[in-house]
């Protein structure tokens, strides 16, 4: 955690911030390693400072040892103990999470500190750091994801067309669970025939079927970081149309994880699926992003998206972790997505989800 506060500090630096108060709890959880419901971190080049309340007081001992802990309480609440911290540390100014502040909870802060600092909005300045993933992140990201490949293997081998997409979800969620997840990252997608037109369906009564294609995305949350990934399976035997859409799909997939590098800006690793998929004439099929970053968060940078006038792109870095997603979907039949999570290395990329793909050859 020393190392993350050092660049945070640097960031500071950068931006000509003497403090920066995180509200946004995987923030605040990367900087401090703190896995608490609640509580702020106030970051100076200085000082380091967890205010949290009762509830959590063992736990920052543990967790937060780079942290100097300010319990709050009815006699002492947050916003009286930041203006403590205020008068202690000689600040004018405090960034905040802009995207993370309630306007009541600003409106009390403001009160609070009696006009001795200004609140300054600011974004982005801890989520940049988050996107290059270290060893121990790494680490727990790679178990995740093979807790989400073996419960996905576990589940489809037990299929059968007359499951129901929501008896599906729950034994997709129960094996998860059994195998040491702490959770889903996100509630388990299971969509078949015409439901699979939707890339966020839910899942419904809908028996799964024989042969129409079948759209799983699934993935755990463990010691905090997600898993995601997709498959698109069928039972019984595909038709030649699902093989001719898998096929566009699966081939948009390889070109990407042929082509990811660092240095490649996140649009035209986007490119790299979306122009196959158009020049196979489903361009207008394929609605959604290429890719996100996962990691404390389920979507978290880089984007990797389409360039827009109003969105920047910047290049990958070795280090990242993110999905790659390509898609079709099409009213009436269905859809077809095929997501790994990958990570960018100085070569290229590796591909960490291994749960079994169709053969669509």
């Amino acid at each position: 955690m020393h190392k993350r506060i050092t660049h945070l500090r640097a960031a500071l630096a950068e931006r000509e911030l003497p403090a920066l108060l995180v509200s946004a709890p995987a923030n605040r959880r990367y900087l401090s390693g703190f896995t608490g419901s609640y509580g702020w971190l106030l970051v100076t080049p200085s000082a380091a400072l967890l205010f949290t309340d009762s509830r959590y007081t063992l736990r920052v001992a543990r967790e937060a040892p780079a942290f100097t802990l300010r319990q709050v309480s009815h006699e002492h609440p947050f916003p009286k103990l930041l203006l403590a911290a205020v008068t202690e540390l000689g600040l004018t100014q405090i960034a905040f999470e802009s995207a993370h502040v309630t306007v009541a909870e600003h409106r009390g802060l403001v009160k609070a500190l009696k006009k001795k600092a200004t609140l300054a909005p600011v974004e982005n300045v801890v989520e940049p750091l988050r996107e290059i993933k270290d060893a121990d992140e790494l680490t727990t990201l790679r178990r995740a994801i093979a807790l989400t490949d073996a419960a996905f293997s576990a589940v489809v081998a037990r299929l059968t067309p007359t499951t129901t997409e929501r008896q599906a979800a729950w034994m997709l969620e129960l094996a998860m669970r059994v195998g040491g997840a702490d959770a889903l990252a996100f509630p388990s997608i299971v969509a078949a025939g015409p439901n699979g037109a939707q890339p966020h369906a839910s899942p419904s009564d809908e028996p799964l079927g024989s042969g129409r294609p079948i759209i799983i995305d699934m993935g755990v949350r463990l010691d905090g970081y997600h898993a995601d990934m997709t498959r698109t399976i069928v039972l019984g035997e595909p038709d030649a149309r699902f093989w001719a859409i898998y096929t566009v799909v699966a081939e948009a997939h390889r070109r990407v994880i042929a082509g990811l590098r660092p240095g490649l800006p996140a649009h035209e690793a986007d490119a790299l699926a979306r122009e196959h998929i158009a020049a196979a004439g489903y361009g207008e099929q394929f609605g959604h992003g290429l890719g996100h970053g996962v990691g404390l968060a389920i979507h978290e940078g880089p984007a990797l998206r389409r360039a827009s006038p109003n969105l920047g792109s910047a290049p990958l870095r070795a280090g990242m972790v993110t999905s790659v997603e390509p898609g079709i979907y099409i009213e009436g039949w269905g859809g077809v997505r095929i997501e790994d999570l990958v990570l960018l290395t100085e070569a290229g990329c590796e591909v960490l989800s291994q749960a079994p793909k169709l053969n669509h050859e």
